[in-house]
């Protein structure tokens, strides 16, 4: 199960700190609950490939772009991928189709949809979406995958790090983490990318971006 992109829409990227995992191929996904691996085992963790053996930036110590807990959260509807979720109030918008992205800062989520016909699993997620990852992502290193069931559907989430985009004006390249959600429901599978920098507190905006999402 492939969805082809047409446009960079993050890393997940896709702004500063973006990455570039959204430009690439949306697949199907899977593998079983696991605990985080630590970057210093990172042969043995990613697969080989061409952004994989890019050596990771050093994270931050006191990193910045944690997204504020008092910030609205706006109903974006993609009518050509056939889903919606909810996003941070005042962030830019690019994409185009059925794949869009957000950002502000460091931070940003990126979607994508394509047709399919079964959910991802954790078998295609180590067979199909790493690989896919490892190829395309630059110092993609793997920390650890899990089934989800979502009030929007159900899949499997990836979570990975990797290096951004240089910000646009110092040109700094930061780490990023990364959690990919393959979600699907009636005929289609949508991937959301939520993404800012390793040590970042976002887990409260992850957690609304992630539950918010809805396919039809």
């Amino acid at each position: 199960m492939v969805l082809a992109a047409t446009v960079t829409v993050t890393s997940c990227a896709a702004g500063g700190g973006s990455g570039g995992s959204a430009s690439t191929p949306l697949g199907s996904a899977g593998s079983t609950p696991a605990s985080p691996v630590p970057e210093t085992s990172r042969s043995s963790a990613t697969p080989s490939g061409t952004h994989s053996k890019v050596a990771p930036v050093p994270v931050e110590s006191n990193p910045p772009g944690d997204i504020p807990d008092n910030l609205a959260f706006v109903r974006y509807t993609n009518a050509a991928g056939g889903y919606q979720f909810t996003h941070p109030e005042g962030w830019a918008q690019t994409g185009s189709g059925a794949q869009v992205r957000f950002t502000d800062k460091l931070n940003g989520v990126a979607a994508q949809s394509a047709p399919a016909p079964s959910a991802p699993t954790l078998a295609s997620a180590r067979t199909t979406d790493v690989p896919r990852l490892a190829r395309s992502v630059p110092a993609f290193h793997l920390r650890r995958m899990n089934a989800v069931s979502l009030p929007g559907g159900r899949g499997v989430r990836i979570v990975f790090r990797r290096n951004s985009d240089p910000d646009p004006v110092t040109g700094k390249v930061y780490r990023d983490e990364v959690e990919e959600y393959l979600v699907f429901r009636a005929g289609r599978v949508v991937r959301l990318d939520l993404f800012g920098p390793v040590g970042a507190d976002n887990v409260d905006a992850y957690r609304t971006m992630s539950r918010s999402l809805r396919i039809r």
